[in-house]
C-alpha cells in the first residue's frame, strides 16, 4: 500500500471487500478534487469517520459523509454540487467496476 492504513477496522475493510484506497486517493489527487462525498452502506457506517480521515489526510480534500441510506450504485445523492462537491465515491459490499461492464463471462 502506498498510503498506510492506520487501524484494524480499515484493514479489515480493505481485505474483506477489496477496497483500494491507493487508487481512490490517487484519483482524487490527479483530478484535483477539493471536496468529495463518500456514500457507504449501513454495514460500513461504523467505519465512516476512519474512511473519511484516510482519504482526507492523504489527498488534502475535504470529505463529507452521506448519512442517508444507500441502496446501490443507482442511488446517487442529488443536489450535492450546490455544496461544491466535485465527486461522490460509493462504497459497497459487492464488486462493481465500470471497466468490467460489457465483458462477457464466457
Amino acid at each position: 500500500m502506498k498510503y498506510p492504513i492506520k487501524n484494524d477496522g480499515l484493514r479489515y475493510l480493505t481485505e474483506k471487500y477489496d477496497i483500494d484506497f491507493d487508487d481512490i486517493i490517487d484519483n482524487i489527487k490527479e483530478k484535483k478534487y477539493d471536496k468529495i462525498m463518500i456514500q457507504i452502506p449501513d454495514g460500513f457506517k461504523l467505519h465512516a469517520l476512519d474512511i473519511a480521515d484516510m482519504i482526507s489526510e492523504n489527498s488534502n480534500a475535504e470529505v463529507y459523509i452521506w448519512g442517508g441510506s444507500t441502496y446501490g450504485a443507482c442511488d446517487i445523492p442529488l443536489g450535492t454540487s450546490k455544496f461544491g462537491i466535485k465527486a461522490i465515491i460509493q462504497f459497497g459490499h459487492a464488486r462493481f467496476r465500470a471497466d468490467e461492464l460489457g465483458k462477457s463471462s464466457g
